[in-house]
């Protein structure tokens, strides 16, 4: 019987340990991720941004969607760019361009390993909550000249950073801008739709 009782003390400290050891992992990734893109949060994605780069090892670009304004018809791109490289370089992005139009740039500062810079509408940029108490994430606001992209269909963007020797290119997808938690798209009639509020 005290075998046994042992054997279920060990097994019970052993599942413990699990436990304690996923939770502090699942903190350890939530902070990190609350700290970067914060402002994610406050929005509804329309479309999963494509990707490319080297995620693990060096820099990156993540969620890139081409966005067109549905009334003005005025463009932008949407991404977020990463440096995970453990050398400690620093990344700087110099241009962007969608299918050849020279996409327009703000501020755009180096980006440190373990930080992020995000690239957003000068609206987005404005109304959603940006976490300007962290360092080690920038945004840049991006605007780029309407080549008649048509929603849902995919153009090249390329992103050319000053210490890669060939820029990093993927297919983006064309989508409206992402909207404000709690908002959806309703009756979209190709840029004629209006947008319903949820409470």
């Amino acid at each position: 019987m005290e075998d046994i009782a042992v054997k279920s003390q060990k097994s019970a400290l052993r599942r413990g340990g699990f436990a304690v050891a996923a939770a502090l992992s699942a903190v350890a990734l939530a902070a990190c991720s609350a700290g970067q893109i914060s402002q994610t949060a406050q929005k509804v994605s329309a479309v999963d941004g494509a990707h490319g780069g080297d995620r693990a090892q060096g820099v990156s670009v993540t969620d890139v969607t081409v966005l067109v304004d549905t009334k003005t018809g005025e463009a932008a791109v949407d991404f977020v760019a990463t440096n995970q490289d453990p050398s400690g370089k620093a990344y700087t992005l110099q241009d962007v361009s969608v299918d050849g139009n020279k996409v327009n740039l703000g501020d755009v500062k180096p980006i440190e390993e373990g930080c992020a810079l995000i690239g957003d509408t000068d609206e987005n940029l404005k109304e959603n909550p940006t976490d300007k108490g962290a360092d080690c994430t920038h945004y840049t606001a991006t605007s780029v000249k309407n080549g008649n992209f048509a929603y849902g269909g995919n153009v090249p963007v390329e992103f050319k950073f000053a210490e890669l020797g060939e820029p990093i290119v993927v297919d983006a997808t064309v989508s409206a801008p992402t909207l404000p938690a709690g908002q959806v798209p309703r009756d979209y009639t190709g840029g004629q739709g209006e947008t319903a509020h949820h409470h």
